[in-house]
């Protein structure tokens, strides 16, 4: 059977490189992330989604996914309700998305918040990519063009990695990306043996 390996790590963390380099190696793995903006899109998630919002947050019958971030990053409560609506439907996908990898080993799940859906229970091994929260913040404000407040914001919605590292089977400590490129290799040498 297939094994799930879980890839996290906080926003800014670098675990979208992280998952780069195990593509590159030939890993299949799925981005929750990608996959959960393009299930979004679709018109019956819109109607769904909005339906749990007082205000509007469509534009042309799609979501405005920056006034919906507004929202739900200074609101939890917001926040699980939209994710009550999108977790059950990435978990089909994925499981779907698992089907089609069956061939193989061991198939990578990116998520950014692993953990904090209760998703890592279905994961045989978990990897934790960390990396200091200053280079984090600067990290996300250069690549979202986003304020230090709203990153921190963010990153007040996930738990913080000293909650995260006691679950986890392996650590990338994601400071340079070479680092953590050998990190990957040495990781995938021991997820071969399973």
């Amino acid at each position: 059977m297939t094994k799930i390996i879980g890839l996290t790590g906080g926003i800014g963390s670098g675990k979208s490189t992280v998952a780069g380099y195990f593509k590159e190696l030939g890993v299949p793995v799925y981005i929750a992330d990608d996959e959960a903006k393009k299930l979004m899109d679709s018109p019956e998630m819109v109607k769904k989604i909005q339906s749990v919002f007082e205000e509007n947050i469509t534009e042309d019958n799609r979501l405005n996914k920056k006034k919906m971030a507004d929202i739900v990053f200074s609101d939890p409560e917001q926040l699980n309700k939209l994710n009550s609506i999108v977790h059950p439907e990435v978990r089909n996908h994925f499981i779907s998305w698992v089907k089609a990898h069956k061939n193989h080993p061991f198939v990578v799940k990116e998520a950014a918040i692993l953990f904090e859906s209760g998703s890592y229970k279905d994961c045989d091994k978990i990897i934790l990519v960390t990396a200091p929260k200053e280079i984090r913040i600067q990290r996300v404000m250069n690549r979202d063009k986003v304020t230090e407040n709203q990153v921190l914001e963010r990153i007040e919605n996930q738990w913080p990695d000293e909650k995260k590292i006691p679950l986890s089977d392996y650590i990338i400590q994601n400071i340079d990306f070479e680092n953590a490129k050998i990190s990957v290799g040495e990781i995938l040498k021991e997820l071969n043996k399973m």
